[in-house]
């Protein structure tokens, strides 16, 4: 009798919890051939932006030829599949910011000032205007100035141009990206404020680029790039990284492949310069170059404040001296549990 008493309650806890995730989460389905709810994802955050709790928008595979604005927080963008659920849209963002006098809507994907807790999930994102029209000059696959807390997962992330991940927060933004592809010409991964990125590939489309990654941390001396566990390529010749004011990169257990420049990550002084107070904060761990290393890219933790170990080097390690700490993976796990719920079955890995 006990325990038919204890597993009418646990049913009872059970339905009562799912009905909580049903009423504080808006699910709504993005389909091309009008088995959704929408047809095209804009209208989709529409419609659920002034939702108050979580906001899921599953989008089914197709090509989706859309310019995104996101403006609102607590939102979550999942595709069936990354190589088959593709936002495409080409802008140069010169051309946008000559035409309206504002970078709000210069990339593929807009996100707006003040919003946080975002996702992108088994998507690509893909800025083709240097295919379409010869210019390489910088074209955002994504764009964000004063948001916070964005996280992808298994996404594709490209342009035709640089600053292809442009995520411009450099007071308290903090990014968290793992499973990812990335390409671009100059600076086409540019962090600012905290960032952190993990098993994911990077690619250089051009030798006149004089960087892949960079970063901006000259708005608090604890802001940080780390980059584990992943691996540069591009064309012969290509760079691995540069900024225009202080910043502090962490490379552990990555890989170069053969063809890159022997080139370190260096300061290149802004236009006008800006104030550049920490000096070089370059730290590597177990990186290494296929065909030979370099000796700039030696073990040096022991020189970056606190002398952390390798294991250390966490995405809660990195958002620690954030203004407003991070667990990510609490973030993470908490979809994971109402997609359970929602009897919505995507797998992501996240590390």
């Amino acid at each position: 009798m006990l325990f038919l008493i204890l597993n009418c309650c646990f049913v009872i806890f059970y339905f009562d919890y799912a009905a909580a995730i049903n009423q504080q989460t808006k699910l709504v389905v993005v389909a091309q051939d009008g088995s959704g709810d929408f047809k095209n994802i804009q209208s989709a955050i529409d419609a659920v932006k002034d939702f108050k709790g979580q906001k899921i928008i599953y989008i089914k595979n197709g090509i989706y030829p859309e310019k995104l604005f996101i403006t609102c927080s607590n939102i979550n963008f999942i595709g069936d599949d990354k190589d088959s659920t593709i936002i495409l849209f080409a802008q140069l963002r010169s051309s946008w910011v000559d035409s309206t006098g504002d970078d709000w809507g210069a990339g593929a994907i807009n996100i707006g000032n003040g919003t946080e807790d975002i996702k992108f999930i088994n998507l690509t994102v893909y800025n083709n205007y240097g295919s379409l029209y010869g210019n390489n000059d910088h074209q955002f696959a994504v764009r964000s100035f004063d948001a916070d807390k964005i996280i992808f997962i298994n996404c594709s992330l490209k342009a035709d141009g640089g600053d292809t991940v442009a995520l411009w927060n450099a007071d308290s933004g903090k990014y968290y990206l793992s499973n990812c592809t990335f390409d671009g010409f100059v600076d086409f991964v540019c962090p600012r404020g905290w960032c952190y990125i993990t098993n994911s590939i990077f690619f250089q489309k051009s030798a006149k680029a004089s960087a892949s990654i960079w970063h901006d941390g000259g708005a608090d001396i604890n802001s940080k790039l780390v980059i584990k566990n992943s691996r540069f390529e591009g064309v012969d010749s290509f760079s691995l990284g540069r900024h225009h004011r202080d910043a502090q990169f962490y490379l552990i257990n990555c890989t170069f492949a053969e063809n890159m420049r022997n080139r370190p990550i260096y300061f290149n002084p802004s236009n006008p310069p800006k104030p550049y107070k920490w000096g070089e904060r370059y730290y590597y761990f177990n990186t290494h170059k296929e065909g030979g290393d370099y000796e700039w890219h030696n073990d040096n933790l022991t020189f970056a404040k606190d002398s952390p170990q390798p294991s250390e080097i966490t995405s809660v390690w990195t958002f620690s001296t954030a203004p407003v700490k991070w667990n990510p993976h609490e973030s993470l796990n908490e979809l994971k549990n109402i997609l359970n719920e929602l009897n919505i079955n995507i797998n992501f890995n996240f590390n």
